[in-house]
């Protein structure tokens, strides 16, 4: 019995030692660790570099078709809906850098300090400035406030033009902002929120940046690729988010040409609605070779590499 009381013990220390030694920011290896199946480039801080020109093409993905291939690859739970948007009208694609939120608890905002100056940041001002630190261009800041609105406004104007200096991005917060009519003025800022209030942030605290976290029905990682519209937020693991634009990209070009035959009359409704006959494939592939270069949404090289791989399955 003494031996099981004193393992017991042993493992309470060993996992406290190591929350405490992991401090706030996880650790490049940490990040690779929860990142493992990316191969590609990374940034320093260990999250993958998804590169600029992959994020600016999936700014046409409807989030429709980036869910229902996530489902596919058994992700069921990468969706958020139901945001109030700084900018209805535009849609934001980046590479998430997370924080979490919770209410505060004094022992537990110590350690967050002391941990805190250890990585050399700011103890004198507010801890919600610490994740504008960590961005890059074409990151974006997303923060788990636990719905908080009312004294859990995360931003105001003066983090929300600091957040568009560093990422040339915006924001998603499950949470408050305060000042939407300053953040309205930050030319190329955008947010998507859970509402806005007048109150300081107060009674919450910072407790990790780049964990895991939570955001409504989704969980998400660092270094997720993240699309976000009028239609909601969609979290993409980044080893995914290549072959999700590709797949997207054939889905609409489908769309394009069935269209275009259903207004010449050249099929009916319920020929392009269900599986398609090996004619209307082969007149697709046709559609395909004959449809200008300088209007693919991808490379010609990427859309033949694509349909021969489809022809060998």
């Amino acid at each position: 019995m003494k031996n099981i009381k004193l393992m017991t013990l042993l493992f309470c220390f060993l996992g406290f030692y190591q929350v405490k030694a992991q401090g706030v920011t996880a650790t490049p290896e940490q990040i690779k660790e929860l990142t493992s199946n990316w191969t590609g480039e990374r940034f320093d801080d260990g999250r993958p570099k998804v590169s600029d020109a992959l994020l600016e093409r999936m700014k046409n993905i409807q989030i429709e078709e980036a869910w229902g291939f996530l489902r596919g690859k058994g992700y069921n739970n990468q969706y958020e809906g139901q945001w109030e948007i700084i900018h209805p009208e535009s849609a934001m694609t980046g590479r998430v850098v997370t924080a979490q939120y919770m209410p505060s608890r004094p022992d537990y905002q110590r350690v967050v300090k002391l941990n805190g100056a250890k990585e050399n940041r700011d103890t004198i001002g507010g801890s919600n400035s610490w994740p504008i630190q960590q961005l890059v261009s074409g990151d974006i800041y997303v923060a788990d406030g636990y719905g908080r609105i009312i004294d859990g406004t995360l931003i105001g104007s003066n983090l929300g033009n600091a957040i568009y200096a560093n990422s040339g991005n915006g924001v998603i917060f499950n949470g408050g902002v305060r000042d939407v009519a300053g953040l309205l003025d930050v030319k190329g800022f955008n947010g998507w929120h859970k509402g806005a209030d007048p109150s300081y942030l107060q009674e919450e605290m910072l407790t990790s940046i780049n964990m895991p976290i939570r955001i409504g029905r989704a969980t998400v990682l660092p270094g997720d690729v993240v699309l976000a519209n009028q239609h909601g937020t969609i979290f993409i693991p980044s080893y995914l988010a290549s072959e999700l634009v590709l797949s997207s990209e054939i889905v609409g070009l489908r769309d394009r040409f069935g269209f275009q035959r259903l207004r010449e009359k050249k099929y009916t409704a319920g020929q392009i609605d269900t599986r398609w006959t090996e004619e209307i494939k082969d007149d697709f592939e046709n559609w395909l070779k004959s449809y200008p270069d300088n209007q693919l949404p991808m490379t010609r090289k990427e859309l033949n590499d694509y349909m021969a791989s489809k022809k060998q399955k």
